[in-house]
């Protein structure tokens, strides 16, 4: 409402007034939200460039990671497990080298037998039962097994890969033999033709499952029947899922993915782990991945279907595929590039039996020096001192006789941590190791 005073001037009223200071007021707040807003977005897309721009460097940025983190990652193992009804069908060792993008992985027979006499054989002394207590049993038994120190285990349900599978729109895959098996008991039942084809999740479920058919054939011995062919698959077909679960269409999946991994996942790495190695896989190439298998015999003893591991073929089988850098060939000598040069001159590279280690227990425990020092004797190395030292949180690896890194790293990969130095020589040891809790 207006009124006129004795001059015909307009005067607001006060309502007038407070409506128009409350406009004013709202505007003030909206360019103070849109500047918000504005700052904060350039703040994220400064991060994701600083992060390495693109997809990783939105990934890296969005959980709360970096590229410096990124860029200084440690080699890491995971013992993976896909289980269904409280057994595993899948057991592997995966090492994943971020620097190099190199991924090794080594099936473990699940019949592996792990009892110590054979003779008295009972189906409790398969490895995979070992799961039925509980995942870092199987995780004891792999690293027995092995000599390696694999800390952290994954368990995965076989219902995870049915949801990843169909999530990503099917999966292409090169199907070996024809499939024909039926188990009521277990809910499967797997019919698949030979060839190339697109596999759904009770397919891709069925295909790695698959051991023989209802009339006993299996795979071909020269592909590896029943178990061998089945962890060979097995492998083949983890390749293409990481192909195609890494194609940039997926990133709008993300939610999805996680929530699969949330409910049908299982393990004993914390996310601040996890995290900082995610965006280094999206650089990952499947071509950058060796997959093998523990070399062993089966047999039946007792009445028990059971896989004797091979002790020496194995030792040899883990130094290839974990404890030699993935460009050094199984003979311990480097690879030539394209110049005919070599990084490292093969001359200079020690065996393990040359080897003489000094090892400090500064982990607190009696029963980790035992386990080290058994890890290191079993692959060759000599141990000509041992003793204790004040607890640290961290392996230390010294190298007193500047040895080459291709020996440094052999070493820290085999005990699965540790910093490497370097120091004066001290009574003729290649390496002092101390033992922190990290081991």
């Amino acid at each position: 409402m207006k009124k006129e005073n004795k001059d015909n001037v307009v005067v607001k009223t006060t309502s007038q007034n407070k409506k128009k200071g409350k406009r004013k007021t709202g505007r003030k707040i909206f360019l103070v939200i849109l500047i918000i807003i504005i700052a904060l977005l350039a703040f994220f897309f400064y991060n994701v460039q600083k992060n390495g721009g693109g997809m990783k460097g939105i990934v890296t940025t969005v959980i709360g990671s970096s590229a410096d983190k990124t860029q200084s990652l440690d080699d890491i193992y995971v013992l993976c497990l896909g289980q269904s009804r409280n057994m595993t069908d899948t057991m592997m060792v995966v090492k994943y080298i971020p620097k190099t993008q190199q991924i090794s992985m080594l099936s473990i027979p699940r019949d592996s037998f792990v009892g110590t006499d054979k003779s008295k054989a009972t189906a409790f002394d398969k490895i995979n039962c070992k799961y039925q207590i509980s995942p870092q049993t199987t995780l004891d038994a792999v690293n027995k097994l092995t000599g390696l120190n694999v800390k952290y285990y994954l368990t995965v349900d076989t219902k995870a890969l049915r949801d990843l599978v169909d999530a990503i729109g099917g999966v292409e895959f090169d199907v070996p033999i024809d499939m024909d098996y039926d188990d009521s008991s277990q809910d499967l039942a797997i019919h698949l033709k030979k060839g190339y084809q697109k596999l759904n999740g009770v397919q891709a479920e069925g295909l790695v499952r698959f051991r023989h058919n209802n009339n006993g054939t299996s795979y071909s011995s020269a592909y590896g029947d029943n178990d061998y062919g089945r962890m060979r698959t097995q492998r083949e077909f983890i390749k293409v899922v990481i192909n195609q679960t890494m194609k940039p269409s997926n990133i709008t999946k993300i939610n999805e993915l996680l929530d699969i991994a949330n409910k049908e996942v299982d393990t004993n790495l914390s996310w601040d782990v996890i995290k900082d190695y995610i965006p280094a896989l999206l650089n990952f190439n499947t071509e950058n991945l060796r997959s093998d298998m523990l070399p062993g015999t089966a047999q039946y003893c007792n009445g028990v279907s059971i896989v004797i591991i091979d002790t020496a073929k194995a030792k040899a089988k883990v130094q290839e595929m974990f404890l030699t850098d993935p460009e050094t060939n199984s003979n311990g000598e480097e690879n030539t590039v394209a110049d005919n040069t070599v990084s490292e001159s093969t001359t200079n590279i020690k065996k393990n039996s040359e080897i003489k280690l000094e090892v400090l227990n500064g982990t607190g425990s009696n029963a980790k020096l035992t386990t080290a020092i058994t890890q290191l004797q079993n692959q060759g190395y000599k141990i000509t001192k041992k003793g204790t030292t004040n607890v640290t949180s961290t392996t230390l690896i010294i190298d007193r006789k500047n040895n080459t890194k291709t020996v440094e790293n052999a070493i820290k990969s085999l005990l699965g941590a540790g910093q490497i130095k370097s120091a004066d020589d001290n009574n003729g040891v290649d390496f002092t190791i101390i033992l922190g809790q990290d081991y």
